[in-house]
């Protein structure tokens, strides 16, 4: 008894047309958020909140309450610094290393140094 060799290829083909199919649709959802972030919209997943950002990067150092850990306590910050000199820090870091440059750039670092001035004077 012979088998069709047609068959095998037909399968491998179907399979591949399907798996062709699978990854365009998972592309066209991506392409509007590719889209958004060239053109420097936020979407739901880039937009953190200050908290959520101090939280994420400056909490092991500063403490989670802002209390001071390894770094300065930052519970009155405002009081000391202007929004501009902390996002001045944020960006390029202070005291040789001690405060790392870079952790937050652009309209990030903006918003972290808004909400460090206002919140905790």
């Amino acid at each position: 008894m012979k088998r069709n060799p047609v068959i095998p290829f037909a399968l491998i083909a179907v399979l591949g047309i399907l798996a062709m199919v699978i990854v365009s649709s998972v592309g066209i959802n991506e392409r509007e958020a590719i889209q958004n972030e060239e053109n420097g919209e936020e979407t739901e997943e880039t937009a953190a909140a200050p908290e959520e950002m101090y939280q994420q990067s400056c909490s092991s150092c500063h403490g989670g309450d802002l209390e001071g850990a390894n770094g300065p306590n930052l519970q009155e910050v405002g009081s000391k610094y202007e929004a501009e000199e902390i996002q001045e820090i944020i960006i390029n870091g202070k005291g040789g290393g001690a405060m790392p440059a870079g952790l937050y750039t652009g309209d990030d670092a903006a918003k972290l140094a808004q909400w460090l001035a206002e919140e905790h004077q």
